[in-house]
């Protein structure tokens, strides 16, 4: 898990994020200064799981010490070089975690005259800065966005945005960004800037007045921020003196259904916090490792389309086309007529007449509701995916798949009450038959 850090007053630009820290944790004598230099040399030959650290800052405090490393690790067939960032053993910041710099030979971290911190592979090719030349010391600030790295194996990463009127999570997959988490304060006021204190995440309007806060629940002082990059959750987390590891002491989602990723694409995260996938080919394939056994994509391509329905199915992605006051055949209709769409979520409420389409272009972040809150799902699929002659009970039938595990356990308990009967009644047979 990587943790994007916020330090108690201060952040990024990075130089000045390793001199507020040194400052905070009372260490003064790093020997790092204008004109600093640490080399750390690459193995000739590639060896599978090498990781080399370089210790540059090391504090020699209580727990949890402070730590700055120049890192060279092997990755897909290369090393990478990267500068990382410890608070005890959790690993807090590292520079490569959005691009990785490969390098050969060697690896030079250098600070320059003028302030600006960079990593330079052979011929003074520099593969990372902090692009801080002359610059002062910067809050987080409207517009400033926080990144979890992105995995070779994955397509999505998560963000954590500071916007006008609200800070927000967003999952982001290639140009398509959808927010699933969201905190505005009261009264439409705007946010100028936000600051970690050892309580919670302060928001402040534009004369520098708090206008909200995110509370922390515990009662150690808060050490970072962090956005988890298996599961985009936004943490605040506090040290544990009494455990000896950091804790959340705030976590934005509680529920693991409320995740953007709880579950893969194309299934279903049920009432019992476990997966199930919807499979409703007309073939014998039920379903890949992705879940859509092909049922995604192709749609620009002429590919004629229909939409399955899946009702008490929401999606917790936000920030979506939507378009109010229409029909559910009307909202079916739209995700059809543009080749893009993949799924439609209609909301209506028959007692306020409010009726809602949501219009998606990922099947994702899907969770089993309550019935009768008036969500339905409709997932657009090739046409003739659904037999003839069973769309009449399609609907039951996904639901029952939808319960996955919960339909399983319900099966086998009601099997093994059946079986408990038979076996009985048998019994209560052959008794009566041996006393006459």
């Amino acid at each position: 898990m990587l943790l994007l850090l916020l330090p108690l007053m201060r952040l990024f630009p990075f130089l000045f994020l390793l001199l507020v820290l040194l400052f905070n944790y009372g260490f003064s004598e790093s020997g790092v200064g204008a004109g600093y230099q640490l080399m750390v040399a690459v193995p000739v030959e590639y060896e599978v799981n090498f990781k080399g650290r370089a210790f540059l800052v090391e504090t020699n405090q209580t727990a949890p010490n402070f730590r700055v490393a120049l890192s060279i690790e092997a990755i897909n067939g290369k090393y990478s070089c990267s500068l990382e960032v410890f608070l005890g053993d959790v690993k807090v910041w590292d520079s490569g975690h959005y691009s990785r710099f490969y390098i050969t030979e060697k690896c030079l971290l250098e600070l320059t005259m003028d302030g600006d911190l960079r990593l330079k592979g052979p011929k003074e090719r520099v593969g990372w800065k902090t692009g801080t030349s002359g610059q002062g010391v910067k809050q987080l600030d409207v517009a400033t966005r926080l990144t979890s790295s992105q995995s070779n194996s994955s397509l999505f990463y998560f963000s954590f945005e500071i916007e006008d009127k609200k800070v927000a999570l967003y999952l982001n997959y290639g140009k398509l960004r959808y927010s699933y988490w969201g905190f505005q304060p009261t009264m439409n006021r705007s946010i100028t800037y936000i600051k970690l204190s050892s309580r919670g995440l302060l928001l402040f309007d534009v004369k520098y007045k708090k206008i909200a806060q995110i509370p922390s629940e515990g009662i150690h002082p808060l050490r970072f921020l962090a956005l988890n990059n298996e599961t985009g959750n936004l943490g605040l987390y506090h040290y544990s003196p009494e455990k000896g590891k950091f804790e959340a002491s705030f976590q934005a989602l509680n529920s693991t259904c409320d995740l953007p990723i709880s579950c893969r694409p194309y299934g279903i995260c049920t009432f019992s916090n476990s997966c199930s996938c919807i499979q409703l080919l007309a073939n014998e394939n039920k379903g890949g490792a992705d879940c859509s056994g092909g049922i995604t994509g192709g749609f620009c391509n002429g590919k004629e389309a229909e939409m399955l329905e899946i009702d008490n199915i929401s999606s917790v992605l936000k920030n979506v086309t939507r378009v109010v006051n229409i029909s559910k055949k009307t909202c079916e209709s739209l995700c059809l007529q543009d080749c893009k769409c993949a799924a439609a979520l209609y909301f209506g409420n028959a007692s306020t007449d409010e009726a809602e389409c949501y219009l998606y272009r990922l099947v994702l972040g899907l969770k089993q509701v309550e019935k009768g809150t008036g969500f339905s799902y409709m997932v657009k699929v090739p046409k003739g995916t659904v037999k003839s002659h069973e769309r009449h009970n399609v609907k039951r039938w996904v639901l029952i798949v939808a319960g996955g595990v919960d339909g399983l356990i319900v099966l086998l308990l009601v099997g093994g009450f059946g079986y408990w009967l038979v076996k009985r009644r048998s019994y209560n047979l052959h008794s009566r038959a041996g006393t006459t």
